[in-house]
């Protein structure tokens, strides 16, 4: 199977702008280029993945792709998320990918264990989901073959690509994971995200200090 992972990447500067009650813009900024070079890190290192490209605004988000391996898709100005998730696929197409694994860039603790994982699940004509801790979101998302269901990012996508699956014939498998849970978007997420770092296994990602109501 040729896999490409797609990652899209929201301009690095606007990034976390929920957590901007407990970390300052430039804190912001230095947490979402670490949790993108960590996901990057992890996919262009795994065997199973053929490739990795990279789908983004930001000139510096597609730098830091072009320096760590991967391939890149400059999106438009007022391009949107599921639009332009199609438009990369459309290219890996062109390179004769059989499947794609699309990942947020925001994911600190993914591992290669995770992506090993729900490569491990995917069948011919199936999806492979990972959703957020509220089973709301879709947090990976692994589509064989490409271009076989629409992307319906957004708040409830898990459940409309679930849907999307069945109406298309596809079997949709679900991969469960913490790691893949866990979204840093608001400021009581900082709480476990420092916890975890504490555990001291993830050196390479920036560490704040929390006010004490954040616990």
């Amino acid at each position: 199977m040729s896999l490409w992972a797609i990652i899209p990447v929201k301009p690095l500067k606007n990034a976390k702008s929920r957590l901007s009650p407990a970390l300052l813009p430039d804190q912001r900024f230095e947490l979402a280029q670490a949790m993108l070079r960590h996901v990057l890190s992890v996919t262009t290192t795994i065997r199973q993945v053929t490739g990795v490209l990279v789908v983004s605004r930001d000139t510096k988000a597609l730098a830091i792709a072009r320096e760590m391996g991967a391939k890149t898709l400059q999106e438009g100005a007022n391009s949107n998320l599921n639009p332009a998730l199609m438009r990369a696929t459309l290219v890996v197409q062109s390179w004769r990918a059989d499947a794609v694994l699309v990942l947020p860039a925001d994911l600190p603790f993914i591992n290669s264990q995770d992506i090993r994982g729900m490569i491990g699940l995917a069948v011919d004509r199936s999806i492979v989901i990972a959703t957020d801790s509220a089973s709301d979101g879709t947090n990976a998302l692994l589509v064989r073959p490409p271009g076989a269901i629409e992307f319906e990012y957004g708040p409830g996508s898990f459940a409309r690509h679930i849907g999307s699956a069945g109406a298309a014939g596809l079997q949709a498998y679900t991969y469960e994971s913490e790691r893949l849970a866990l979204d840093i978007d608001l400021p009581e997420d900082l709480a476990t995200y420092q916890r975890i770092l504490a555990s001291g296994q993830f050196g390479h990602l920036p560490s704040f200090p929390l006010p004490c109501s954040a616990d």
